[in-house]
C-alpha cells in the first residue's frame, strides 16, 4: 500500500508549497523509494489550459497533453519524471465527473452531496494515481491556504484519507509563514499558530510544520512553533529564503527532514543519494562567466508567466557553467536601443495580436544584427512573419490569428476550422519530430528523431514553404508526413532557431534541451568576445 504525504499552506498564497513538495519528493526517492506527486487545484476550471498567465502563471504541458499547473512543471523537473494529467486534480474534474455519474444515475437515485460524493472522488482519484504508478509515496500538495471556500472538500478528503489508512501511512506537512516584523527585528509565530489552529478545527493535526522566513528561524522561534502548534522541535522546518530553489532540498536534508519522514512513515531507507544534485546546485552556486538574455513577452509583469523559460536556461547555464541574467523586455514598448546590451534573445509564446510587433522587431533586431536568437512557439511564427515580410518582401505577411491577410504565412490548422470549444482542443502533448541531415537541428540533438511537447493552434501554411526556403530560410525540423513545420534556423548567423515546439517542459536540471544548451554557448561566446 501507498504512503501519502499531504502538503497544505496557511496564512497566504505563494509560499513556495509546490517547492517544499518537490523537495520532499526528491529526497524521498534519493532514498530509493519509487516517489509521484499530485497537485490539487481548487478551481472551478477543469484545467489550466484556457487561463490567463497573469491568472495562475504558465500553463504546464504535459506529455499526454494535460494543460496543468506550473507546480507539475516543478514535479517534473526536481523527480527527473514524465507526469499524466491524472496528477492533477481540479474542483471542475471532480464535480464534471460526480454529475456525469449522477446523469447516468451510478448513484442509484442517491441524493448525491459533497459528503461522501465529493470527497469519495477525490480520494478515488489520488489512490488511481497511486494505483497506477505504484509509487511508494504520493505526494499530494493542496492548492489555495487553510480556510478557504474552495479548498474545504479536498481538507475534509485528505482528513478521510487519514482515518482509513492511519498514521503509518498518512503524514501532514504544512507550509506557513513566519514574518520579520522590521521595527524590532522580531519572528513573529502569530500567523502559524493561527493557521495550524485552522487546520486542527477542520480535524487534521500535521506531522511537520515548514516556516517560511526571510532568515533561518531561531531556535526560541523553532521552540516557541513546536510548543503551541503541537509538533516536536524537530519537526518545526526552517526554509529561508533560498539563493535557488534548487537548494531547498539540500537544506531540508541537512534539517534532517527525510530521516524525520521515513520514520513517521515505517520507510526503510535503502541509499543516500543526492552527489548528482549537490554537483548541480555547486554549479549554480559557482558560475565561471556570465551572459545577458532578453526575453521579449507579453506577460512579463508576471515572472511566473515563463517559469519553465528560466528554469531551462538555468539548466543549461550549470552544464557550462554560466551564470545567466535574464533582461524582461515587454514586447509593447520593445526598441532596438533595449537589445544594446544583450547576448541573446528569447521570443516565447504568446496569444493575440497585443505585442506581436514588438516581438517582430526584436526577432528583425536579433536577425539584422547578428544576436543569437530563439524563438518558440509563438516565437517560431512571428520569425516566419519578420522573413516573410523583411526578405521575401511580403510587407503584408502575417498571421491569420491576428485578423485577414494577403500573405497568411501562418495559418489556422485545418482540423482546428470546425472546433467551437476553446479548452483541451489544442494540439497538445508529445509529437514526433523528424530532423533534416545536415543542420545545426541535428548536431544540437544529435538524432533525427525526437519527441517533443506541443502547444498551438496555428502552423506554417504549406503554400509558403517553398519561397521562404528559397529565399533561405531552413526548416530543419518537420513532422514525420512532412506537413507541418517544426523547426527553422539560418545558416548564416551565428545562431537563429526557433521551434514549434516546447523544449523548455523537457528540459531537467541535469539534462538540458539542445535547442537551450546551444543557445546558451552562442550567447556565451558573443559575450565573451565583447570583453
Amino acid at each position: 500500500m501507498a504512503k501519502f504525504v499531504f502538503v497544505t499552506g496557511g496564512v497566504l498564497s505563494g509560499l513556495g508549497k509546490g517547492i517544499s513538495a518537490s523537495s520532499i519528493a526528491l529526497l524521498l526517492q534519493s532514498r530509493g523509494l519509487a516517489v509521484t506527486a499530485i497537485k490539487i487545484d481548487p478551481y472551478l476550471n477543469c484545467d489550466a489550459g484556457t487561463m490567463n498567465p497573469y491568472q495562475h502563471g504558465e500553463v504546464f504541458v504535459l506529455e499526454d497533453g494535460g494543460e496543468v499547473d506550473m507546480d507539475l512543471g516543478s514535479y517534473e523537473r526536481f523527480l527527473n519524471t514524465d507526469l499524466t494529467k491524472d496528477h492533477n486534480i481540479t474542483t471542475g474534474k471532480i464535480y464534471k465527473s460526480v454529475i456525469e455519474k449522477e446523469r447516468r444515475g451510478d448513484y442509484l437515485g442517491a441524493t448525491v452531496q459533497i459528503i461522501p460524493h465529493i470527497t469519495d472522488e477525490i480520494k478515488s482519484c489520488i489512490r488511481r494515481v497511486a494505483e497506477r504508478t505504484r509509487a511508494e509515496v504520493v505526494l499530494v500538495e493542496v492548492g489555495g491556504t487553510v480556510g478557504d471556500i474552495e479548498s474545504m472538500p479536498f481538507l475534509e478528503a485528505i482528513r478521510q484519507m487519514h482515518q482509513e489508512l492511519g498514521d503509518a501511512h498518512c503524514t501532514f506537512v504544512h507550509t506557513t509563514l513566519v514574518p520579520t516584523v522590521s521595527a524590532v527585528g522580531e519572528q513573529k509565530t502569530k500567523p502559524t499558530q493561527h493557521s495550524v489552529k485552522e487546520l486542527r478545527a477542520i480535524g487534521i493535526q500535521p506531522d511537520i510544520i515548514i516556516g517560511r522566513s526571510d532568515q533561518p528561524l531561531k531556535e526560541s522561534i523553532r521552540k516557541k512553533i513546536a510548543l503551541f502548534c503541537d509538533v516536536p522541535v524537530e519537526a518545526v522546518i526552517s526554509a529561508p529564503h533560498a539563493p535557488s530553489i534548487y537548494r531547498v532540498p539540500l537544506d531540508f536534508e541537512e534539517q534532517g527532514l527525510t530521516d524525520l519522514l521515513l520514520r513517521r512513515l515505517s520507510l526503510t531507507s535503502q541509499k543516500r543519494d543526492l552527489l548528482e544534485w549537490r554537483a548541480f546546485t555547486e554549479a549554480i552556486a559557482h558560475p565561471r562567466a556570465k551572459t545577458r538574455i532578453a526575453l521579449v513577452g507579453k506577460y512579463t509583469d508576471l515572472q511566473d508567466s515563463y517559469v519553465s523559460y528560466t528554469e531551462a536556461l538555468t539548466h543549461a547555464g550549470a552544464a557550462l557553467g554560466v551564470s545567466i541574467e535574464i533582461i524582461w523586455l515587454e514586447a509593447d514598448q520593445f526598441s532596438e536601443q533595449l537589445l544594446e546590451s544583450v547576448d541573446g534573445v528569447i521570443v516565447p509564446v504568446g496569444f493575440g495580436h497585443r505585442g506581436a510587433e514588438g516581438k517582430i522587431r526584436a526577432i528583425h533586431c536579433a536577425r539584422t544584427r547578428q544576436i543569437p536568437f530563439l524563438g518558440i512557439c509563438y516565437g517560431f511564427q512571428l520569425a516566419v512573419v519578420e522573413f516573410a515580410r523583411n526578405v521575401l518582401g511580403l510587407k503584408e505577411a502575417n498571421s491569420t490569428e491576428f485578423g485577414p491577410t494577403p500573405h497568411p504565412v501562418i495559418d489556422l490548422m485545418p482540423e482546428q476550422q470546425t472546433l467551437s470549444e476553446k479548452g483541451a482542443t489544442m494540439r497538445l502533448g508529445a509529437y514526433p519530430v523528424m530532423i533534416v541531415r545536415g543542420t545545426r537541428a541535428l548536431k544540437l540533438y544529435k538524432t533525427t528523431e525526437i519527441s517533443e511537447r506541443h502547444r498551438h493552434r496555428y502552423e506554417v501554411n504549406p503554400k509558403y514553404i517553398g519561397p521562404l526556403e528559397a529565399a533561405g530560410l531552413k526548416f530543419s525540423g518537420k513532422s514525420p508526413d512532412g506537413r507541418r513545420m517544426e523547426i527553422l534556423e539560418l545558416a548564416d548567423h551565428p545562431y537563429f532557431m526557433a521551434s514549434q515546439f516546447h523544449p523548455e517542459f523537457k528540459s531537467r536540471p541535469t539534462q538540458p534541451r539542445p535547442l537551450f544548451l546551444g543557445f546558451v554557448e552562442k550567447c556565451l561566446e558573443r559575450s565573451s568576445s565583447a570583453r
